[in-house]
């Protein structure tokens, strides 16, 4: 009995040391892991997410730059650290593909999504006056393939084409790579590729200039800043990429201290210090979501990705 009683005593003692934790979390400095080197979009994301959310956390919190084989150094880094809220891994579009090339030890049984803080939608965007709209620019495609230019292979670009032509019955994409937006808008207008697959800052100027058209918008609803442009779920393709930067934590977290980790980044990206670099990037406040769309959507990327690869060769 004594023994039992000893044992009861321990575990009750165990359980208030928990939840003790938990109350006083955090009593040090979060860690905030990422892949990208400083200056990059995903770091810059991050910071700017911290600024606001330090404050909401009453903790200081740093960058830990993890980088190295598409997210997969930060991830295999990130599963060795503790599971008690004091590190948090940003979660890219990149991270999902290299999961789905199972180029990580890391799976999605593994973390816990906490908020997204951008989706930047995929656009498909021709020359002005190549197409008379974007119905016309998937019937093209069903009778002949066309170029699209991208800036990645294995990866969000030509993943996103394919999937959108083959959901759409089109026919297969040639796929042309370019090392950079930049370069890949300014070689559409000259007339190297058919279409391009590019997010709203990249093809800015050309946009302005009345050079390049989007055509096609690869997102679940039609965004603010191209409300003409219609999404392909609206006509009847079923295909939503975005490059998308989030946050998550250890699967095993405690549950209060996911919720407030939640909460607080919540809280510091619906801010207008946010909402404002948000803007500045051509997004609005429809990127910031909570843990549950922000999980539904890790999925889905993911799912995608390794179904895309494998017909695309990426993957045997």
């Amino acid at each position: 009995m004594k023994k039992f009683l000893a044992t009861v005593s321990f575990a009750t003692m165990a359980l208030a040391g928990a939840i003790a934790s938990a109350n006083e979390y955090p009593s040090k400095t979060i860690e905030v892991v990422t892949h990208a080197g400083n200056g990059g979009g995903t770091d810059v994301t991050t910071r700017m997410m911290m600024l606001r959310a330090r404050r909401e956390l009453k903790a200081d919190m740093v960058v830990v730059n993890k980088k190295g084989g598409g997210g997969a150094v930060a991830m295999d880094h990130y599963l060795a650290v503790p599971a008690d809220g004091y590190s948090i891994l940003t979660f890219t579009i990149g991270h999902a593909a290299t999961v789905a090339k199972g180029k990580t030890k890391m799976t999605l049984d593994d973390i816990r999504p906490i908020a997204r803080g951008t989706d930047d939608p995929q656009i498909l965007m021709v020359k002005c006056g190549a197409y008379a709209d974007a119905e016309t620019f998937v019937a093209a495609q069903k009778d002949a393939p066309i170029s699209y230019g991208t800036t990645h292979l294995g990866n969000i670009d030509d993943v996103s084409a394919f999937m959108f032509t083959k959901k759409g019955g089109m026919q297969t994409p040639k796929i042309v790579p370019f090392d950079g937006g930049g370069e890949l808008a300014t070689q559409l207008v000259a007339g190297a590729v058919d279409a391009a697959v590019l997010n709203l800052a990249e093809a800015g100027s050309q946009i302005d200039a009345g050079d390049v058209c989007p055509i096609v918008v690869l997102a679940n609803e039609r965004m603010a800043g191209l409300p003409d442009v219609k999404t392909a779920k609206e006509m009847g393709i079923d295909v939503s990429f975005s490059t998308v930067r989030g946050f998550v934590v250890h699967k095993d977290t405690p549950d209060e201290v996911a919720e407030k980790i939640e909460a607080s980044l919540m809280k510091s990206m619906q801010h207008g210090v946010y909402q404002g670099f948000l803007e500045s990037v051509g997004l609005d406040s429809t990127s910031v979501v909570g843990s549950e769309e922000w999980g539904n959507q890790i999925t889905t990327m993911v799912t995608d990705m390794e179904s895309a690869l494998k017909e695309l060769g990426f993957i045997e």
